[in-house]
């Protein structure tokens, strides 16, 4: 490829799309009790899980930081133009910081060629994003129309989450434990979305998990009629079965081109829990 696609670990990569683009991760930092790791490469998923259930703690995280990004544009031979899509500004500072290591290494090169996207999203959106920009690389888009194509594709980016269990969001803090022990008995189900500015906002509660999963389908048709000539991106936390039937049930009702589905990575799954499902599609202009 005559363009590097640069990514951080907010961004869930299934192997066939990784495989096929070499697309190079910047690691975000989770720190538990025990020390500090950096996702992907000194604590993997698996170790990940195990973590949390041995600590019963979640990590915090933190983004990598203008050095990071720094080292990690450097590494790419000069002549190859870098396109770095960063998960949601609106989440984390790892877009800031990804221009801040973009100005350091153009101090010392200021010939190369960089640019960095806010894709107002994460996990699985960011997926279908990296896809896309992998498809208009072929067409032999050069890195400016690459960015400005990418810029105008991340206003169509819809992003969606059902979540199976609100016990992530009490431990992490992010909900009342009250509230969540009502919210438990009471079996309600989130209905979340990533907002236009990029965070994310709860858009329905739901009691029980089938009504939520048939409401989770069902308003995918609410954002686009034109599915032939799309795709569809999800991610799950920990429960691929589960995963599998909801995306067959997608399929079946809509008529998308391809598919990805891969496991949410320590970040998204921090957030979601236990058998959290995010799906990602571009709506109708």
């Amino acid at each position: 490829m005559n363009i590097q696609l640069m990514t951080d670990s907010g961004a869930d990569i299934p192997k066939r799309l990784q495989e096929a683009l070499d697309i190079k991760i910047v690691p975000l930092y989770l720190h538990f009790s025990d020390g500090g790791y950096k996702s992907g490469v000194t604590l993997d998923l698996a170790g990940y899980h195990q973590k949390v259930k041995q600590l019963k703690e979640l990590p915090r995280s933190a983004a990598p930081s203008p050095s990071d990004y720094y080292e990690a544009y450097k590494e790419i031979d000069p002549d190859t133009p870098i396109l770095m899509l960063s998960i949601s500004a609106g989440l984390s500072s790892t877009y800031e910081n990804a221009v801040t290591g973009k100005k350091m290494l153009l101090e010392e090169e200021p010939n190369r060629k960089i640019e960095i996207i806010n894709t107002k999203t994460a996990s699985c959106g960011m997926s279908l994003l990296l896809h896309e920009a992998g498809e208009k690389i072929k067409e032999g888009y050069d890195l400016l129309n690459l960015a400005n194509h990418l810029t105008e594709r991340v206003e169509q980016t819809t992003t969606l989450f059902v979540l199976k269990t609100l016990e992530n969001l009490v431990l992490g803090g992010r909900l009342d434990k009250v509230k969540g022990t009502i919210a438990k008995t009471l079996n309600i189900k989130l209905l979340m979305r990533a907002s236009d500015e990029g965070t994310i906002e709860v858009t329905e509660k739901v009691r029980g998990d089938k009504k939520s999963i048939r409401k989770f389908i069902d308003q995918i048709g609410e954002y686009t009629k034109d599915f032939e000539d799309k795709i569809i991106s999800m991610t799950h936390c920990n429960d691929e079965n589960r995963a599998k039937k909801v995306l067959s049930e997608i399929r079946e009702k809509y008529a998308f081109k391809d598919a990805y589905l891969t496991d949410t990575g320590p970040l998204i799954s921090t957030y979601g829990g236990e058998g959290a499902l995010v799906i990602s599609f571009f709506k109708d202009k």
